[in-house]
């Protein structure tokens, strides 16, 4: 007996619509990678025996954590298994069909039985699109992807075989997945809304419907020994063929909020994210809400240069071939997995402390950068104790265990965030009980508002000694924070605007508002431009004090 399978409705209606360029925006957990692209690439890889398709993902870490681990646990439940069906990351066993173009090598590449296969395709690795002949384009977390690159490296290798697979309506088929933009240069898909013709998709799906009705009657006559009219069964043939041409050339954008998903989530994962998420991150990515982006916000000075990728690609290959980042193992990377910390150097943080959320921001600079290289938090009933440990466990394998506190008098006298001794002195416990030395420098009362506006926007435009560039994929939270925060304008000049701070908690409104982990970073880059640490491993630094 067949296993049956649940598909919600978005799923079911992409898969139903099947057009050639797919648009999806949608909130977490309304099963993108594990409902949505994971049929596109299994349909494409089945139905075109032989073809090569390009998994498009940001950076190769973000494929190994977020994509594949869905892809791969989806073919699972629907019974392909890893080393029977297909393999990953190595040369297929003879047993297997060869593509019609083999790949140059089988470092990045999915390859089936059949011999389909999906290269991976990170747009912070050069080259990856190089050379290659693709019949189908699954872009996930589209919101990171750069689109200049994608037009210029990968949409032109989309041209896949006429000759072998011209007939299918999804031969160049393009899927593209995202949650919300908050960037504009994040939003290059949603244009697609503009190109999607409601009208054909709307006698696509009259015609799936009539294509089922169709084939119902003739079930019906079968299962009564009736003739099935030969008039019937061309019918049938000319619905598939005018589904197919429609298909082909269509256009399908639709936006999904969480809520989607409801009957899988329940109402307590929606609540849990409205609680544990920020308000711009739960309008845009649970919600699926478009949003303004502050123009003339406090950090108005910040580019889409400012951010960066850093992943290990030797260390993030090993852990391809071997397997050890599948579905299974749930595993969360280390910073072993980033190439932009200089491990034998200390780690400088800056720090914020709240009852309800407190943060670590941690950078090192190099040269003129101040390199924001993994940001921390957490909330409620988890405190500082628990935002040192989660750095210590990511951080385990540096080799310099010094951190570099750079801190003011607001970690000074004040418990609410813990019981007995000030914010410093829990920090300087907290680390020297997981085994790190604290070099704590102390900053003095908290600059003014005014004054760190133009500071740091001058550290923004390289009017500063540093400049502060961020871990892209590590400090997710924190970019969007920074993007956010605005700006209130008093008798004293400019300052941030932090009056959510001080609102009390409700179910529409509540504390963790963004100011939260941009007044950390505030400390650290006030710390490493005024008061450099200079360390003994430390080149980049030599000759500043």
């Amino acid at each position: 007996m067949a296993k049956k399978i649940y598909f919600n409705n978005p799923q079911r209606l992409t898969q139903l619509i099947g057009a050639n360029t797919t648009v999806i925006v949608a909130g977490r957990r309304t099963g993108k990678t594990d409902s949505i692209a994971a049929p596109f690439a299994l349909r494409n890889m089945q139905r075109m025996p032989g073809s090569t398709g390009g998994i498009v993902v940001p950076t190769f870490k973000h494929g190994l954590t977020n994509t594949l681990p869905g892809l791969l646990a989806a073919w699972k439940r629907w019974g392909y298994i890893h080393g029977v069906h297909y393999v990953v990351g190595r040369r297929p066993p003879k047993s297997f069909a060869r593509p019609i173009i083999e790949p140059n090598d089988y470092e990045h590449v999915i390859s089936f039985y059949n011999g389909s296969c999906a290269v991976i395709i990170s747009q912070d690795r050069p080259g990856s699109s190089n050379s290659l002949t693709l019949s189908w384009l699954l872009v996930d977390e589209a919101k990171f992807i750069d689109y200049q690159k994608l037009k210029d490296e990968t949409l032109p290798a989309n041209g896949g075989i006429k000759s072998h697979f011209g007939r299918h309506s999804f031969n160049h088929a393009i899927m593209i997945l995202s949650d919300m933009p908050q960037t504009q240069k994040g939003s290059w898909f949603l244009h697609y809304r503009d190109k999607m013709d409601p009208e054909l998709i709307a006698t696509i799906e009259g015609t799936v419907y009539e294509i089922w009705r169709t084939k119902e009657r003739i079930r019906s006559l079968s299962s009564k020994r009736q003739p099935v009219p030969d008039y019937l069964k061309g019918y049938l043939r000319r619905l598939d063929r005018n589904l197919n041409q429609m298909r082909s050339v269509a256009v399908y954008y639709k936006e999904y909020s969480s809520i989607e998903n409801l009957q899988l989530l329940g109402e307590n994962y929606i609540k849990q994210m409205k609680r544990d998420l920020t308000p711009l991150t739960f309008q845009t990515s649970i919600l699926c809400q478009r949003i303004g982006i502050a123009k003339d916000g406090f950090y108005s000075s910040m580019r889409e240069g400012h951010k960066y990728n850093a992943s290990d690609f030797e260390f993030l290959d090993e852990k391809f071939k071997s397997g050890e980042w599948s579905a299974e193992s749930g595993e969360a990377f280390t910073c072993d997995a980033d190439s932009d910390v200089n491990k034998d150097a200390p780690i400088c943080i800056g720090m914020d402390y709240n009852a309800n959320i407190n943060w670590i921001v941690a950078g090192q600079p190099d040269g003129r950068r101040l390199n924001v290289i993994k940001s921390f938090y957490v909330k409620f009933e988890r405190k500082i104790p628990e935002v040192v440990a989660d750095f210590c466990t990511y951080y385990a394998s540096h080799r310099n265990k010094t951190v570099v506190y750079y801190y003011d008098a607001t970690a000074l006298g004040s418990n609410y965030a813990v019981n007995e001794q000030d914010f410093r002195w829990v920090v300087v416990h907290e680390f020297e009980r997981h085994g790190w030395t604290v070099e704590a420098v102390y900053l003095g009362n908290p600059m003014r508002h005014d004054e760190k506006y133009l500071l740091i926007n001058q550290g923004f435009a390289g009017k500063q000694r540093l400049m502060p560039f961020f871990n892209r994929q590590n400090n997710d939270d924190l970019i969007l924070a920074i993007q956010a925060a605005g700006v209130s304008r008093g008798r004293n000049g400019f300052r941030k605007d932090k009056g959510g701070e001080k609102l009390a908690e409700s179910e529409e409104d509540l504390l963790e508002h963004r100011t939260d982990g941009t007044d950390a970073f505030d400390t650290l880059y006030i710390g490493c431009e005024k008061f450099p640490y200079r360390d003994a491993f430390s080149l980049t630094m030599s000759g500043v004090l």
